[in-house]
């Protein structure tokens, strides 16, 4: 996992945020979609992030995100963050008057600590996961890494709804669509949010963390499998075109400071 990739210094660098409210907010009209900062860190050597050795010495600050799709039928949360801004996501949220109790489904585009970190808040939703990613997730090497997996591990026992074929239509209307896009890791996915002022958007997880990699097509030395990798590149630039998709590097500080400034959502 990235996590043990990462030094400990840079985990303690993560800076944290607050917000206030209470009691619970009626649904939306329409489909709104939240960015919240759930953290960042710095990245003192970016080579890890290429295999082709294009990052070495290169230094970053990478941008953790979570999201929140609230929709006439339920709201999901994408993305939960690290372990340690789990304080940074409840207030975002009783900000908008709502609770961990309040979110009928959980997903994450994949496993890794900076990703699921605090899903064990939502226990109580569907989670919403790919089959490969939800055995990866409870996988004997995962469950050795007792700090991270205990951030998640309540969700072992949470009602769960695979995503079983290429894409899932969580509504049944076609705003809210999960792509499998495996490589990172063997469930990785990838969602796609309609909205009706802003268009679609594509949060696309970890398949590009810095800027530059989209277009240079690099891929992580740490990812599953590197031909799967490619092949979710193409599949997810033929959606980008198809839709005419706003792309959203989770990592990328500019594509999350260009979202609007939490609790301001897309419409």
């Amino acid at each position: 996992m990235m996590f043990r990739l990462l030094a400990p210094a840079v985990a303690a660098a993560l800076l944290f945020g607050a917000g206030a409210a209470s009691a619970a907010k009626a649904p939306p009209k329409g489909v709104e979609l939240y960015a919240i900062e759930c953290g960042k860190f710095p990245v003192p050597d970016a080579d890890m992030f290429s295999d082709d050795g294009a990052y070495k010495g290169v230094q970053r600050t990478l941008i953790v995100p979570c999201y929140l799709i609230r929709h006439p039928k339920g709201d999901l949360v994408w993305d939960t963050g690290v372990p340690q801004s789990k304080q940074m996501l409840l207030d975002a949220l009783k900000q908008l008057d709502l609770t961990p109790a309040d979110i009928e489904f959980l997903s994450v585009s994949h496993s890794h600590f900076d990703h699921i970190g605090n899903a064990g808040l939502f226990a109580g939703s569907i989670w919403v996961v790919d089959p490969d990613e939800r055995a990866t997730a409870f996988s004997e090497a995962a469950r050795k890494n007792a700090a991270q997996f205990a951030a998640y591990s309540a969700l072992e026992t949470s009602k769960a709804r695979l995503i079983e074929t290429p894409t899932l239509d969580l509504f049944g209307d076609k705003t809210v669509v999960i792509h499998q896009a495996p490589g990172h890791t063997p469930g990785h996915t990838i969602l796609e949010v309609k909205l009706q002022d802003a268009g679609t958007v594509l949060l696309t997880g970890d398949l590009w963390h810095l800027a530059e990699s989209r277009a240079a097509k690099r891929v992580p030395r740490f990812n599953f499998n590197r031909p799967d990798t490619l092949k979710s590149y193409e599949a997810a630039e033929a959606l980008a075109a198809e839709t005419k998709a706003r792309v959203v590097r989770e990592h990328v500080m500019e594509d999350f400071e260009a979202m609007p400034k939490f609790p301001a959502a897309l419409k």
